[in-house]
């Protein structure tokens, strides 16, 4: 078997803020947008990578059998960074902590040397999301 990472998924609940998030802070391409307001899947992806994307899809869709205790509750989740997450990598993990928290990103964890050996930093995007980037 020869299997490749295509796409993987990430709840927005405002898709614009997400996707000035992925494509004015973090530098992703804009691939595929379909849709209109919060009912928009936003496939983005690292320049350089067309074959490795992140699609933005709602949070909770209206009408897909979950109550709204459970939508609720999955929010819940998403405002602490606990229901999804994305992890990059860069070669200078410190460069690119300073160039996205001069861009605003929401700072979660500035650059630290970890006790499982590798530097990471962690943001948070405006879903939520937890977003670490690790030193290669």
């Amino acid at each position: 078997m020869n299997l490749t990472i295509d796409c993987s998924f990430l709840p927005h609940e405002d898709a614009d803020a997400s996707l000035a998030f992925y494509r004015d802070v973090l530098g992703f391409e804009v691939r595929l947008d379909v849709g209109a307001k919060n009912m928009r899947w936003i496939t983005v992806g690292p320049a350089g990578q067309p074959d490795t994307s992140v699609v933005l899809q709602p949070a909770v869709i209206d009408g897909i059998g979950i109550s709204e205790s459970e939508a609720d509750a999955i929010r819940t989740l998403m405002a602490k960074g606990l229901f999804a997450a994305l992890n990059l990598a860069t070669d200078d993990v410190d460069t690119t902590f300073a160039a996205l928290e001069g861009k605003g990103a929401d700072v979660v964890q500035e650059p630290m040397d970890q006790p499982y050996g590798v530097r990471d930093c962690a943001l948070r995007d405006p879903a939520g999301n937890l977003v670490r980037i690790k030193q290669k």
